[in-house]
């Protein structure tokens, strides 16, 4: 299958003027070359890069960043829940902007503010500030994420995209190890603020990188866009994300917690009944009826469950049980980002011989066993086992993610790309604070050896469902391969 390029009068997004022609003969030579898909790839996953990477050595810094603003590190820990939970609420409405408009419009607009709002990060003088500015930097910065995933999946054929997806996972994971390992030296020299200022210049670069290469997608844009259904799923999904990352802090009984749990089901009551009046829902429901799409959206929920809740506790397992100091466990925890970032390209090739199926159920039955492996170690106090952990968490994760998001992104069509690629992340990250607030209660704070090895015993169940997921993911058929255009 063949993809073919968008239709002339969607593909102008900035008029005829200079620029416009420079661009659009750019884009021609790389055509004529065969090279124009790998040039997206490479636009898109720095734009991708320049939002993500200061993640990790953030999180790092957060209690010098509270000492500096003379804060409690609860408060300061704001910085990063809230643009989780804010940015798991832009995704649909940034994905469905894209399909409507156009990714390239959409990406493009969204890096230029994420930007300038990092940039302004570096200004931050007090802790409500520099919580504002890294709010709605990372929140317009989620415009990259399904918009880079829709700009990607346009470009290359059904049969090469589990491929295209195995770099994508590369970066998600490569960026933060890479921020930590160069932002913490960073910071230590010139203070937290060289970090959001080193982010905005990386940005800045692949922003040009992208108004250069980028090619416009087709848009739809005398289509309405669905405003109820968008606020009735982010009220659903923002009451869920709350209770989820919040609940175990302020306990269950806790009445925002409460006011949440209550929410949630209501919002998503009101997003159906919205989606059944809209002229062009934000997610068609016919997509919900069809286990091609919906295997890997469940899959994607439970893969976050098990990956992060138990990648969560094992920070506390080295330190409690172990007795490593913070940067000896720094050291061992960086083995998972760079065993999945080395892992995702080579999942992704296996998976155009084997089928995504075969590659996504493998992945996540090594995914399985590194929670498993993960409870045995608790008992054992062997480190050998926990980094053997950490590897197949690492390795099962490269192999099934590309996976899961090419049978999503080969189960709708193309004027649907943003939105699935939206619903799949969202997804993840839903299914991230599920995991890590149900292993922590689970686990419950005791220091124990038994606790640790149960909660890790519960995220192997996780790892279980995504396995059961995985088996009704739908492989591409390669027999009849098209050529990416």
């Amino acid at each position: 299958m063949t993809i073919a390029p968008p239709e002339p009068a969607a593909a102008a997004a900035g008029g005829d003027g200079p620029l416009e022609s420079r661009r659009t003969r750019v884009v021609a030579r790389l055509e004529a070359r065969g090279t124009y898909p790998r040039w997206v790839l490479v636009s898109a996953l720095a734009g991708m890069f320049a939002t993500t990477f200061p993640i990790t050595v953030l999180t790092v810094s957060l209690g010098d960043i509270a000492a500096e603003f003379e804060v409690a590190e609860t408060t300061i820990a704001w910085v990063i829940s809230l643009p989780l939970l804010l940015s798991a609420l832009s995704l649909p409405v940034l994905g469905k902007l894209g399909d409507l408009h156009g990714h390239r419009k959409v990406f493009l607009i969204g890096f230029a503010l994420a930007t300038v709002t990092a940039a302004l990060t570096a200004t931050a003088w007090n802790a409500p500030t520099l919580i504002a500015w890294r709010t709605l930097s990372q929140v317009i910065g989620a415009a990259t994420v399904p918009t880079s995933m829709a700009l990607i999946l346009s470009v290359f054929a059904p049969a090469d995209r589990v491929k295209a997806m195995g770099w994508w996972s590369m970066v998600a994971a490569g960026a933060p190890a890479i921020g930590l390992a160069v932002g913490g030296p960073l910071i230590d020299a010139l203070g937290w603020p060289a970090l959001f200022l080193l982010q905005a210049g990386l940005s800045a670069l692949a922003l040009a990188v992208g108004l250069v290469v980028l090619r416009e997608t087709p848009t739809r844009p005398r289509v309405p866009f669905d405003v109820a259904g968008s606020a009735a799923l982010a009220l659903g999904t923002g009451a869920l994300m709350l209770a989820l990352t919040q609940g175990a802090a302020w306990g269950v009984g806790d009445p925002v917690v409460l006011a949440a749990l209550v929410a949630a089901p209501l919002g998503f009551a009101l997003f159906v009944r919205a989606e059944r009046r809209a002229v062009a829902p934000l997610l068609p429901l016919a997509m919900l009826t069809r286990v091609e799409f919906v295997a890997p959206v469940v899959a994607s929920l439970f893969t976050g469950a098990a990956y992060m809740g138990g990648f969560f506790l094992a920070p506390l397992l080295l330190r409690s049980e172990f007795g490593y100091s913070v940067s000896a466990v720094a050291l061992i925890m960086i083995v998972r980002p760079v065993v999945y970032s080395a892992s995702s390209p080579v999942g992704g090739a296996v998976a155009t011989r084997v089928g995504e199926r075969a590659t996504a159920v493998g992945g996540s039955l090594a995914l399985t066993a590194s929670l498993a492996l993960f409870a045995v170690a608790a008992w054992t106090t062997a480190i050998w086992l926990v980094v053997g952990a950490l590897v197949l968490q690492g390795l099962g994760h490269g192999f099934n993610r590309p996976s899961i998001s090419a049978s999503l992104a080969n189960s709708v069509s193309q004027a649907d790309l943003g939105i699935a690629a939206a619903t799949e992340r969202m997804m993840f990250q839903i299914g991230s604070a599920f995991g890590i607030t149900v292993l922590t209660v689970v686990y419950g704070g005791t220091g124990r050896a038994a606790d640790f090895a149960l909660a890790y015993l519960v995220g192997a169940g996780f790892g279980a469902l995504t396995t059961g997921a995985c088996w009704f993911l739908s492989s591409t058929d390669r027999s009849g391969r098209g050529v990416a255009s």
